[in-house]
C-alpha cells in the first residue's frame, strides 16, 4: 500500500452518505490528534495518518499508516493493530456495537460508540505498533 496525491477532503466529500460523511470527518479530526499526523490518502479509499515500515520474517517489506481509517458504503472501517479482540476484551465491551474483523472494527455510525473508548483503542493500537515497528 502507498500513499497518493488524493486530497482525503475531497475524497471524504465525495463520500454519498450524508452521516458516514460526517462521521469519516469526526475520525479525521480523532485520528489527528490521536497521531498528531495530518490525513493522507492511502490507496483509493483508505484515510491514513502517520506511517511505518514493515518487514516480514518472509523478507516482504513495506509501508503502512500508523493509523487509519476508511468509509466504505455499509461501514466506517478503523483499522488496529493485529489481534485487538484479545488484547482488549474489555475495551470493546464498553465500545458499543461494532463487527470486528481481521485487525479492523467495522462501525455503522459513530454515534452508536464510545468515542473515548474509540481514542482508547486508536491510541493503544498506534502505541503497539510503535514499539513493535520502531
Amino acid at each position: 500500500m502507498q500513499p497518493t496525491a488524493v486530497d482525503p477532503h475531497e475524497f471524504i466529500a465525495g463520500v454519498q452518505n450524508a452521516t458516514r460523511r460526517a462521521d469519516a470527518q469526526r475520525l479525521v479530526d480523532i485520528m489527528r490528534d490521536v497521531t498528531g499526523e495530518e490525513p493522507v490518502m492511502w490507496g483509493p479509499s483508505i484515510i491514513g495518518f502517520g506511517s511505518y515500515h514493515y518487514v516480514y520474517e518472509s523478507g516482504r517489506e513495506g509501508d503502512a499508516p500508523l493509523a487509519a481509517f476508511s468509509p466504505r458504503k455499509a461501514n466506517l472501517v478503523v483499522y488496529l493493530v493485529g489481534g485487538y479482540e484479545e488484547r482488549y476484551p474489555e475495551q470493546l465491551a464498553a465500545l458499543g456495537p461494532y463487527r470486528p474483523g481481521n485487525a479492523c472494527l467495522y462501525l455503522k455510525k459513530l454515534d452508536d460508540v464510545d468515542e473515548d473508548v474509540l481514542r482508547f483503542l486508536i491510541t493503544d493500537s498506534c502505541d503497539v505498533t510503535r514499539a513493535e515497528h520502531g
